[in-house]
């Protein structure tokens, strides 16, 4: 069974199109009458059930074809439909096709094509509104924020229980409790379950009330700043944490100074104040140094915290430890309003008269919440408890959702700014991490979402290579563990298996060719030559290659062909011990240094004829960086001083960062 006249077919392949006409009731005009053309009022198909085909074949439908009869001259001769049949037969006896049913059918093949143009047309339509609607409700739920504090803050206990209230784990692994309990979710490093410190950063995803939260860790020790930095890169939101006893310490002020530097809205929490702490004026005098608002007050200090006051609301909010050391998220909370005639009697009479002190404290001298502010950078809303037990941090977590900022446009090197919501893809590699997998040795970069939407097996181009590759094993990251990824949008962190594509900094994308601001590495204050026994040369070097594409440590080069050892160029020392225990053991390697008696680095912007004619600078010498651009280090501040006098306005600018090259 087949169609007479499938749309778009004209009458090619037809035995006679004249003759199926006429069987279903249409007269073929006969070529020699002069007629003024017919008109197709409709076209549609219609079942016929018995209609046989001129191979004998019965047709299931044909096209229903309904013309107005063109108007005839009454002197024209009749003419039967068999006459017509014949008049239209050829030489031979085969069929002749009618003008008039190739004009029939070459309307309604135009008439289908027009509909099916605007039906795909309109699907594409359709397609283009629901991707613009799913992006911008996908990008309006995410909510990506880093934790920068100072070592031994409680950072890592407080990114657990975030995880614990979001679900994403079920018992917190405390870090520097028993010997039995486990290691720290968000610690992977064998390193870091020794020390019980974070020295990576280490991407999370959690839901929670709705919304999807990229939690970015960022590592507690002051020695990997750099890191943080990066971190920093990626992320829309800080959250800073402040131990309540030290309140703000330098590596904090530093960090908070960062974030500041980029604009990003910071939300602080005031941990640990279930242990002797500082009054909370104190802690919110420090903080409006750098800048300040109190969100919700603590009750309390020590082993007499029992709660917070919620200034927005008016709420009292008090807690009641439950379970081992705050191991689940089961601190009962209990909410009354502030003039809650139950109150005084839950709380310890000086307790409840310190809280009213405070409260019409807070009411007097306390700002009101500018969200505009805090979207800024400008002021910070400041919230209390106790990671640990709890206390607080749910409160928190419903805050920060509502208050925190979304993934927000990203502007490029060319002053493009590119939209979330925009259609083509565009990812940030902030963060490369070898060896997360014991077993097979890889490599992963971490790529921040920046705009459109990302599939799995997607291809994306490297900006600064134009190398096109194929995304073909997107993973999510849970400390060491991994889940396939199989689409993602702005503000996700997604981990990519490196092939040695990527760089920190790399722009990823589909549509045109652009690329964000580079990411700049700190300046090192302390160099080292790395060695290894001879027989181990390959596996180092290969060691070596990877810690420096990760970004684990800087790396320079003497301009002494005869010396390749690298030296090693770091911000503390710890990360020279990360790197020797990593070379042991990830790569087999026995490492020793050798310290080299510099702590000021700084590159050379105008390239190597600046040091041309030079001669020997005074407790300085020359190294180049892994990209061959010279960098001076110096013995000290002094040595840096003394050789600017000298030769300042021949050695022009010097820089104590470096970025990549351009594109």
């Amino acid at each position: 069974m087949r169609a007479l006249n499938p749309p778009g077919a004209g009458v090619a392949g037809s035995r006679s199109a004249a003759q199926k006409l006429a069987r279903v009731g249409i007269p073929a005009q006969p070529t020699s009458v002069a007629t003024a053309g017919p008109r197709v009022q409709r076209c549609r198909p219609v079942a016929l059930a018995a209609l046989p085909d001129s191979d004998g074949a019965a047709a299931s439908h044909v096209t229903e074809v309904v013309v107005e009869a063109p108007a005839v001259s009454p002197d024209a001769p009749a003419v039967a439909p068999e006459a017509a049949v014949e008049a239209e037969a050829g030489p031979e006896g085969g069929p002749a096709p009618s003008p008039l049913a190739e004009e029939l059918a070459e309307r309604v093949g135009t008439a289908a094509s027009a509909r099916a143009v605007q039906a795909q047309q309109a699907a594409e339509q359709a397609a283009a509104a629901l991707t613009a609607e799913v992006l911008e409700r996908e990008v309006g739920r995410r909510r990506n924020f880093a934790i920068i504090s100072h070592p031994d803050a409680g950072k890592t206990t407080m990114t657990e229980k975030l995880l614990l209230y979001g679900g994403a784990i079920h018992e917190a692994g405390e870090v520097k409790a028993r010997r039995s309990s486990r290691s720290a979710t968000s610690d992977w490093m064998e390193l870091e379950k020794q020390r019980g410190i974070s020295i990576t950063s280490t991407a999370l995803t959690f839901e929670y009330r709705g919304c999807q939260l990229n939690l970015l860790d960022t590592p507690g020790h002051q020695d990997f700043s750099e890191d943080t930095y990066r971190t920093l890169a990626a992320a829309d939101n800080a959250v800073l944490l402040v131990d309540g006893a030290k309140g703000i310490e330098p590596q904090t002020r530093k960090l908070f100074a960062v974030a500041r530097l980029r604009g990003l809205p910071v939300f602080t929490f005031v941990n640990k104040m279930d242990r002797p702490a500082l009054n909370g004026f104190e802690i919110v005098e420090q903080l409006e140094k750098e800048f300040g608002l109190q969100v919700n007050w603590p009750i309390g200090s020590g082993d007499r915290f029992v709660g917070v006051y919620h200034r927005p609301t008016k709420k009292v909010v008090l807690y009641e430890k439950r379970g081992q050391a705050g191991r689940s998220k089961g601190a009962t909370k209990t909410e009354y309003d502030l003039s809650d005639p139950d109150l005084p009697g839950l709380i310890e009479t000086d307790l409840w008269e310190q809280l009213q002190e405070d409260a019409e404290l807070l009411e007097v001298l306390g700002d009101e919440l500018d969200m505009e502010g805090v979207m800024a950078g400008k002021v910070t809303p400041v919230f209390f408890g106790s990671a640990m037990n709890n206390f607080g941090v749910e409160l928190f977590l419903q805050n920060f959702i509502e208050m925190a900022a979304r993934p927000a446009p990203a502007q490029t090197r060319s002053g493009v700014v590119v939209s979330p919501t925009s259609p083509n893809f565009t990812g940030l590699v902030f963060k490369l991490q070898a060896n997360m997998d014991p077993k097979h040795r890889d490599k992963v970069a971490f790529v921040r979402v920046v705009s459109g939407k990302f599939e799995k097996g997607m291809k994306v181009r490297v900006a600064r290579s134009g190398r096109t590759v194929t995304l073909a094993a997107p993973q999510r990251m849970f400390a060491n563990e991994r889940q396939t990824v199989q689409e993602g949008f702005a503000g996700d962190v997604i981990g990519l298996t490196n092939p040695g594509a990527f760089a920190i900094g790399d722009t990823l994308v589909t549509g045109p060719t652009l690329a964000f601001p580079p990411i700049p590495t700190f300046s090192p204050e302390l160099f080292a030559y790395l060695r290894c026994p001879p027989n181990q040369k390959k596996p180092f070097l290969k060691g070596v290659e990877g810690l420096l594409g990760e970004g684990a440590v800087q790396v320079l080069y003497s301009t002494d062909e005869y010396i390749t050892d690298p030296v090693l160029a770091a911000v503390g020392q710890l990360q020279f011990e990360v790197v020797q225990y990593r070379m042991k053991d990830e790569y087999g390697v026995d490492t020793t240094l050798e310290p080299m008696s510099y702590n000021v680095a700084r590159w050379v912007t105008g390239g190597w004829g600046v040091l041309e004619g030079l001669g020997r600078l005074f407790n300085t010498t020359v190294m180049k960086d892994v990209y061959g651009r010279p960098v001076l280090l110096f013995r000290n501040d002094f040595a840096l001083q003394q050789v600017l006098g000298e030769h300042g306005d021949k050695l022009g600018q010097l820089s104590p960062y470096a970025l990549p090259p351009d594109l």
